[in-house]
């Protein structure tokens, strides 16, 4: 059994995991209290208007409410202009964008890596929100500046009606059975489905930590791209049940079940099936975000051995594993890596979010081969120790 933990109110990981985690909503005060001062409203606005970065800003008519207009990224010093009463900003991967605020993903270390979305911020002055609904992941709320009133009602699902004609899926109405005010470093954990509605109390910020999960769509979509780069699978089976003459027309049962047990043959290949499933599952959301890295040969790291530098995940990319019969695997952003033997323990440390220091333990060609390759793929990256 784990220990209590704060940011889950006293509870431990397994309690959470058992009571709460995708069944029931949960409040804990003061959570967090260390995020409050990450970011600024201004520094919200400011990375907004990056052409690079995946923003939403929101508007509600001054006349009519209940009348929504969504102008997506990139945004212009322009769209500020000449503004309603009601609005929000909404800005995707902010924790690709400041190492602090990323450093808070060790908080929820009871939820692996794999299952991480990204953290959005949402700016809004009083009244601002994005109307009544519902996901389908699960989001920790954490409030950071300002002040933000939160309503939970029912559960939806796939079949919830929507109001028509509005950009934004919005609900008619909920049933309310929750109603608190979040101040500075409170977390609200929202399952999958509930149905939640916030609205700004004053000029806030809202961190929202979303946990995705993988669909059947996506998997089955990447088998198929790992079956289509086999090229013997590309052959035409072979006819070998044509034994009696039947109607032109007519494909029969036994042929239709020859033809299935092929296709099932193929999807009973553990491997391909896994490696096409840790490649969805290693994709960046956001793979636009993930930096050109400098050129680096092993010979620079070489003479960076003991000069103070860690290695660390790069933010906006993501690296997975698996262990079978004591081997190590590893995927990031979308494909296999290829690691030697001896690296192999070392990025399992950073894959499970822990730093590294550049120093004679790794000093060995294999490792530091692999080392220069993650960093020209920007999969890891090389920090001071004192900028960590």
């Amino acid at each position: 059994m784990s220990l209590p933990l704060d940011v889950l109110g006293g509870i431990t990981a397994e309690q959470f995991l058992a009571e709460y985690w995708q069944k029931k909503p949960l409040l804990v005060r003061n959570a967090l209290p260390d995020i409050a001062n990450i970011l600024e409203p201004k520094d919200v606005l400011e990375l907004a208007l990056d052409e690079n970065v995946t923003a939403r800003l929101i508007k509600q008519k001054d006349r009519d409410p209940n009348q929504w207009s969504v102008k997506t990224s990139p945004l212009l010093k322009a769209d500020f202009q000449k503004m309603p009463k009601l609005w929000t900003l909404l800005v995707q991967a902010v924790d690709h964008y400041s190492f602090d605020l990323s450093e808070f993903w060790k908080q929820f270390s009871f939820i692996p890596q794999w299952r991480r979305d990204d953290i959005m911020v949402s700016y809004a002055e009083k009244g601002g929100s994005v109307g009544k609904h519902f996901d389908f992941y699960d989001v920790f709320l954490v409030q950071g500046h300002g002040h933000r009133r939160w309503q939970l009602g029912q559960m939806c699902d796939a079949e919830t009606e929507f109001v028509a004609g509005q950009p934004l899926r919005l609900l008619p109405e909920m049933d309310i059975n929750f109603d608190e005010v979040l101040a500075p470093g409170d977390l609200l954990y929202v399952p999958p489905g509930l149905s939640h509605y916030g609205v700004a109390e004053d000029e806030c910020l809202t961190y929202s930590f979303g946990f995705r999960m993988a669909n059947v769509t996506e998997m089955m979509d990447r088998v198929a791209d790992k079956f289509t780069e086999n090229p013997l699978l590309k052959n035409p089976l072979l006819d070998i049940i044509r034994k009696h003459v039947t109607p032109v027309g007519q494909v029969t049962e036994s042929e239709i079940e020859y033809l299935k047990e092929k296709l099932f043959e193929q999807l009973q290949n553990s491997t391909v099936i896994e490696d096409a499933i840790m490649s969805v599952m290693s994709e960046s959301k956001y793979p636009d975000n993930i930096p050109e890295a400098e050129e680096i040969g092993t010979g620079d790291l070489e003479e960076a051995l003991d000069q103070g530098y860690q290695l660390m995940l790069e933010p906006a990319s993501r690296l997975l594993y698996t262990e079978q019969d004591g081997d190590i695997l590893f995927w990031a952003n979308g494909e296999g890596l290829c690691i030697s033997d001896e690296f192999a323990v070392h990025l399992k440390t950073l894959a499970d979010g822990q730093s590294l220091m550049l120093d004679e333990t790794l000093y060995d060609a294999d490792i530091l081969e692999d080392i220069a390759m993650l960093l020209n793929e920007s999969i890891l990256m090389l920090v001071p120790t004192e900028s960590e």
